[in-house]
């Protein structure tokens, strides 16, 4: 509640530079005891009407004659003022507008249209409600006809006291929904309930004529049972017609009523219980070191480094299950890739419906139900990716990020967060634990663990003993030397018969789906390139197709090259696509399934696939990064990476990093249960630091050699990055504003801070927009981010050009990916 304050702060949904801060509005009468810190408002501003979000509360304004709240658009703040306050650390943080980031928070389809309707609710009473009260008389009688009503037709039907209307609501007497345009729509069920008590129902069973078997059989049931049931319930059970029932509710006997229901996307399977599992010593002691900090309610972050198949899944459940002992609640963060059956059923299995899951693949409406269910304290735990950060808990004693190396914790979009910095803030506001595990780290964790800044506890040991797959390398060159021009090596060719002879399974990995990489006329040498992007386009041979994979360009392949006319095109490099057709062509017989954003691209897909692979109906799982984390099959003994450069040479100081970590993660994948695996590493750079690593399990050898790379060349952990990228559909325009925004920042940042650029970004034109991109390094200890980030926003706010678009982003994830968020800007964008 408001405690009668009438003034309200609001960020309001104007993206400009001037009305980024709150504004005062005063909160009329009617609607004291509705605006809340975190709640949604209409709000006049100018001549519109636009949205805002309230973010405090106060007794005095500094300018009078203030313009009021035109209306309230949530019965329960979306926003908890913890989240509040997180949305304004975010805004700073990471040069967005405040808008922004708060609207970042909540399900997608709260970002739509809105309806507040009102209708008679449980407590409504024919006989009572017009004598009670008067002045809610005209909705009374307005509902009895129509059912129901809008909120703003309920307002003028109590003479706009919205106070009465609170009051009615939070007696019972109406109900009060709030209904997200054409967004979503909410699941509805018929409810039955008797409407006379047993007394009178036995004797309107004594009044029915002895014809009527049926209606006799539903009265008997709810005299010996007279709770609410689900109409399709009961008609199932009783094997009546509904036409059986609506007799009885127009004789009013028994009432019914359609309740909105949670659409629930696990309904149709059943989740084992599972009892806790026996820890290791070295298990034990990592639940020691999480635990015990969540007893104290004192923040502590922890790195749970652990190999591969160490068992960190079932330290975080029984972690888990302490800290709801305690009343607290859990956050787990998994990439999406990841969210797999496997892990979702481990979590519903152990904390039933106290789980909440958040994931692309519910629809909106499934991830809208899944998020009020936190939202109003009806689950403790909630599993999800990057955006499950935002879950609305209220007493978080645990947050989980699993894989925390994987660069998908970081938003490319505005607000351009890593989850890893937002769940440290939000476990520091809460003192709770915050756990970092990875069997590969990222070099800042590992780096902040070496300096003491987080503990780390190491799980060395595969769980039960069981040892590391056998990994080999093998150099392509060498199989080109020996006239093996075929994308598999002998060695894996041999490998792959015998694992399928054996009745066992095998992992192929290759990051690049689609047939072929390019396609090139051998007569000219004229690549097909997207005539937005300067990119090539990718064969898709399913529907004989090239497609842009970044703006979604697609034309039939031509028959004559577009440049020589020459009918001599070929296809160059390997896909998923081309790797399916080659091993069915090559290894007769065998089943392939095949995973990559085109064969999971509907809902259901994914968890339809290896279910397939689980149940043993195709002996190679076939795919892109998708495949190589969070899978868990025991008959999977061989692992083939198909090319394990695939990554290596791209333009990012990361790529060595990545390449290390994808190889051991997929490694990983072989060998986990009794029967012992194998890893086939095939590459043209055999003799690469981060490929010998991996392939001898050396993580620890890895780091050191990567962080001397890192040192020398003044790169993160040992130093921060503004990535500033600036595009423009003219080459010439956006070079001229590159130039002027470099030297506005040379002329105003620190003198030990170094600018490097700009130059042409690693994708120089997309979706017909040049671009550019520059680099700043700084020292964040010494407090150059302070001072970077007001020059950096008053820098990018000096362009009035509506088609420039600056991007500014800190500690980017990957500098070689095309920046989705590139269509947002900081200010410029809309002035």
């Amino acid at each position: 509640m408001n405690g009668g304050k009438c003034i309200a702060q609001v960020i309001v949904d104007v993206p400009t530079k001037a009305t980024d801060r709150p504004f005062d509005y005063l909160v009329p009468e009617s609607l004291r005891g509705e605006v809340r810190i975190g709640c949604r408002v209409k709000v006049p501003f100018g001549p519109r009407k636009v949205l805002g979000y309230v973010v405090n509360l106060k007794d005095e304004a500094e300018t009078p004659r203030l313009k009021a709240i035109l209306d309230v658009l949530d019965f329960v703040p979306p926003l908890t003022p913890e989240l509040v306050q997180l949305g304004f650390f975010m805004a700073d943080e990471y040069l967005c507008r405040t808008m922004t980031a708060l609207a970042s928070m909540v399900p997608a389809v709260l970002k739509g249209t809105y309806a507040k309707v009102v209708s008679l609710g449980p407590e409504a009473s024919a006989e009572t409600d017009l004598l009670v009260d008067l002045p809610a008389a005209p909705l009374f009688a307005r509902l009895r006809d129509n059912k129901e009503c809008s909120w703003d037709e309920a307002l003028d039907s109590v003479g706009g006291d919205a106070r009465l209307l609170r009051r009615l609501a939070e007696a019972g007497r109406i109900r009060v929904e709030e209904r997200v345009g054409d967004r979503v729509t909410r699941q509805k069920v018929m409810w039955v309930w008797p409407k006379q008590s047993a007394d009178e129902l036995n004797r309107t069973l004594e009044r029915l004529s002895g014809r009527a078997k049926r209606q006799k059989e539903v009265l008997c049931y709810f005299v010996e049972q007279p709770e609410a049931i689900p109409l399709p319930t009961l008609l199932a059970e009783l094997r009546v017609a509904r036409s059986t029932v609506q007799k009885l509710v127009e004789m009013e006997a028994l009432a019914w009523e359609e309740r909105e229901e949670y659409r629930d996307p696990f309904k149709h399977r059943s989740f084992q219980p599972t009892e806790p599992l026996p820890l290791t010593r070295e298990q034990a002691a990592a639940l020691t070191a999480i635990v015990k900090p969540i007893h104290e309610r004192c923040y502590h972050s922890v790195l749970l480094q652990g190999v591969t198949g160490s068992g960190k899944t079932e330290v975080y459940l029984q972690a888990i299950a302490e800290a709801l002992k305690l009343g607290r609640e859990a956050i787990v963060l998994v990439p999406e890739i990841s969210l797999t059956p496997q892990m979702v059923e481990r979590f519903k299995g152990r904390f039933g419906d106290q789980v909440a899951v958040l994931h692309s693949g519910l629809s909106s409406g499934e991830r809208f139900d899944e998020w009020r269910k936190i939202r109003r304290g009806e689950v403790k735990v909630a599993i999800g990716a990057r955006s499950a950060i935002f879950a609305p808990f209220k007493q978080v004693g645990l947050i989980i990020i699993d894989e925390e190396h994987e660069s998908s914790y970081k938003q490319e979009e505005n607000p351009k967060y890593h989850a890893r910095e937002v769940a440290a803030w939000r476990a520091r506001h809460h003192g709770a634990t915050l756990v970092l595990g990875s069997a590969t780290p990222s070099l800042e964790t590992h780096y902040l663990a070496d300096s003491g800044a987080l503990e780390r506890v190491v799980l060395r040991e595969r769980v039960h003993g069981r040892p590391f797959p056998a990994v080999t390398i093998v150099d392509m060159r060498e199989e080109l030397r020996k006239g093996n021009r075929t994308m598999f090596s002998g060695t894996l060719k041999e490998e792959l018969l015998a694992c399928v002879e054996r009745g066992e399974q095998a992992v192929l990995f290759l990051n690049r789906r689609g047939f072929s990489t390019f396609v090139m006329c051998r007569e000219c040498g004229e690549t097909l390139m997207c005539p937005h992007c300067d990119i090539s386009l990718t064969y898709h041979q399913t529907n004989r197709t090239v497609r842009c994979h970044y703006c979604g360009y697609a034309e039939r392949v031509p028959k004559e090259c577009p440049s020589c006319q020459s009918p001599h095109i070929r296809h160059f490099g390997t896909g998923t696509q081309r790797v399916e057709e080659e091993l069915v062509r090559r290894f007769p017989g065998i089943r392939v399934i095949r995973m990559d954003v085109d064969t999971t691209s509907r809902k259901g897909a994914h968890e339809r696939l290896l279910t397939s692979f689980g149940e043993g109906k195709a002996d190679v799982l076939l795919g892109t990064q998708m495949i190589a984390k969070g899978l868990d099959f025991p008959r999977v003994t061989l692992v083939g990476v198909i090319a394990a450069d695939t990554m290596l040479h791209l333009p990012d100081f990361r790529a060595a990093e990545r390449t290390f970590q994808l190889l051991t993660q997929v490694s990983g994948r072989a060998g986990r249960h009794e029967k012992p695996g194998k890893v086939i590493i095939q590459t043209y750079s055999a003799e690469h630091y981060s490929i010998e690593l991996a392939a001898s399990h050396q993580t620890e050898a890895f780091y050191r050699q990567e962080s001397f790379m890192r040192k020398q060349h003044a790169y993160p952990p040992y130093c921060s990055l503004f990535t500033i990228l600036l595009s423009h559909p003219n080459q010439v325009t956006v070079m001229r504003a590159s130039q002027e925004l470099a030297r506005v920042i040379q002329r105003g940042m620190p003198a030990e801070c170094q600018l490097l650029g700009p130059v042409p970004a690693p994708i120089p034109r997309l979706k017909d927009r040049y671009r550019l991109q520059m680099l700043v390094k700084y020292q964040a200890e010494r407090g150059d981010g302070d001072r970077l980030k007001p020059l950096l926003r008053e820098a990018v706010a000096m362009f009035d050009d509506p088609e420039l678009r600056i991007s500014v982003d800190r500690d980017a994830g990957e500098l070689m990916q095309p920046v989705r968020g590139d269509r947002f800007t900081l200010w410029a964008e809309r002035k």
